[in-house]
């Protein structure tokens, strides 16, 4: 009797330690920083880690160099929260993934906008893909093509080049063999080496990665930044909810919405501080060609399923709301059912 009542104290003590330890124990964050520990996004997730206290999480920061080992060690479960790229992140929630689709969001202050949006409760149920969650959606900032010589200053110049492509993107590796042009494969830790060292004559990249992989190098005297947004490069933060307290994501999406602003700043300052010398303009008469252009392959990646067609809808109303004049509002492309 006494056996049985010591094995059910025994039992019940376990109980309590395990859920003990389970209440106490951290969540990791793999974050990916190509700067590593002294990067902006690197900063801005230790002002994250404190704000997550107060969500009743308590998070241990890993910092990674290289977002591909991030990824999988994410799937594998050896962390249970990432930052990573939006292009990156498509794997994990297509919806959330497609922002950054080609000519989607013309410029920063509207992916500020749209992303303030996104954090609505109304949005929730879309955040949510499987055993993960998008817990905060971050502007990195417009991507700009950069050429190594200034004569390659039309689509129909760029046949023949070499661009980089991001090996995991199809979007890339498709446009690229539309304008005729020569894929080089690369990821985001060796693109700018391979601008900077000759072996691909364009590359597309956001401002705020200018400094950090000494781009100017790849530009050299010849080359320029074509200043025309293609697409908006957006980070993520995904969770295993599981992992984390009841409502832990909207509340994450809430406080990233609040650093929108400042981000949106930041990122101002880095285009700013990139000298003049070194941007092309678009002639005004060519733009509305790139935009065309951008469009039809928007269209033709979506009919493939590399973009989500509720978000494509999306972008389209907003873009339409921004401008109403647009040529594309008239037209039902992209208002998917």
């Amino acid at each position: 009797m006494h056996k049985v009542k010591a094995l059910k104290v025994l039992g019940l003590g376990a109980g309590l330690m395990f859920a003990m330890n389970a209440a106490q124990a951290k969540q990791v964050m793999c974050v990916f920083d190509l700067v590593g520990k002294n990067g902006d996004v690197f900063t801005l997730m230790k002002d994250y880690q404190l704000a997550a206290k107060n969500w009743g999480a308590d998070i241990e920061l890993r910092v990674g160099q290289n977002e591909a080992v991030i990824a999988e060690d994410f799937k594998a479960g050896k962390c249970d929260a990432i930052s990573v790229t939006g292009m990156r992140g498509r794997q994990f929630n297509g919806f959330t993934g497609s922002l950054d689709a080609i000519g989607a969001i013309p410029d920063l202050k509207l992916a500020v906008k749209i992303m303030q949006g996104l954090a609505s409760p109304t949005f929730a149920k879309s955040m949510v893909n499987g055993r993960y969650e998008v817990a905060g959606v971050i502007p990195v900032g417009d991507a700009y093509l950069l050429v190594n010589d200034r004569s390659i200053n039309t689509v129909a110049k760029a046949a023949g080049k070499k661009i980089a492509v991001l090996d995991y993107d199809e979007a890339q590796k498709i446009m690229v063999q539309q304008v005729g042009a020569q894929a080089v494969s690369a990821d985001v830790t060796n693109f700018g080496a391979k601008f900077n060292n000759g072996q691909v004559d364009i590359i597309g990249a956001p401002a705020a990665v200018f400094k950090p992989l000494e781009l100017y190098k790849g530009l050299g005297t010849k080359g320029a930044i074509v200043n025309y947004p293609i697409l908006q490069v957006t980070g993520n933060i995904i969770i295993r909810p599981d992992k984390f307290p009841e409502g832990y994501g909207q509340k994450s999406r809430e406080w990233v919405k609040t650093q929108l602003p400042r981000a949106f700043g930041i990122l101002g300052k880095m285009k700013s501080d990139i000298p003049s010398k070194y941007w092309m303009d678009v002639p005004a008469a060519d733009r509305p060609g790139y935009q065309k252009m951008m469009r039809e392959a928007r269209i033709d990646l979506t009919k493939r399923g590399v973009y989500d067609k509720r978000m494509m809808k999306l972008l389209w109303q907003f873009r339409c709301k921004e401008d109403a004049k647009n040529f594309e509002c008239a037209l039902q492309d992209e208002n998917y059912k």
